[in-house]
């Protein structure tokens, strides 16, 4: 009999965040049963998936004062940036409004050469659900499933494609 429940939920793994009162995305994965660690030394708005090596940092622009270049923020990033190799950030624009726009456009102009990726969010749901999703996908057992899945679908397509089998008689 199938189940309804999505994959993400069903997988469990271990984050580190900060020890600042607790927010509502924090509060989501513990009642996803996921083991939430606390640290000092993470940065507040982080989340650390150790299994997978990926770091997400939430950003809300409503937190963030109207000339947001002078408040630090960039410097926040550049530091999370150079700290966490594989590293996302997670833009909390609800309403994609002006100023998450500007923001959006900044961020993408002051990172563009670095390893960092800029995700916008709308809510809290697809904050927790795309960096589930993103952890899952790039931690060590399912990883390799992927790669295993994307090499049959691979060769599967050679096999049975017919660009291939003319360009196999040509030869």
């Amino acid at each position: 009999m199938a189940t309804n429940k999505e994959p993400s939920t069903l997988w469990k793994t271990t984050i580190i965040t900060n020890t600042s009162p607790q927010d509502v995305t924090t509060k989501m994965l513990v009642a996803q049963q996921h083991r939430i660690r606390f640290s000092d030394s993470i940065e507040p708005g982080a989340f650390i998936f150790p299994l997978s090596g990926t770091a997400f940092l939430l950003v809300d622009p409503h937190d963030l004062p109207e000339h947001y270049e002078g408040s630090g923020l960039f410097d926040k990033i550049k530091d999370f940036v150079h700290v966490h190799r594989n590293c996302f950030l997670l833009l909390h624009a609800p309403f994609h409004g002006q100023k998450e726009l500007e923001l959006l456009s900044a961020m993408q102009h002051r990172f563009f050469d670095t390893n960092l990726k800029i995700l916008p969010v709308r809510n809290t749901e697809e904050t927790v659900k795309g960096m589930l999703t993103i952890a899952k996908a790039t931690s060590k057992p399912h990883v390799d499933n992927i790669w295993d899945r994307m090499s049959l679908a691979r060769a599967h397509i050679i096999e049975n494609s017919p660009v291939w089998q003319m360009l196999g008689d040509r030869l």
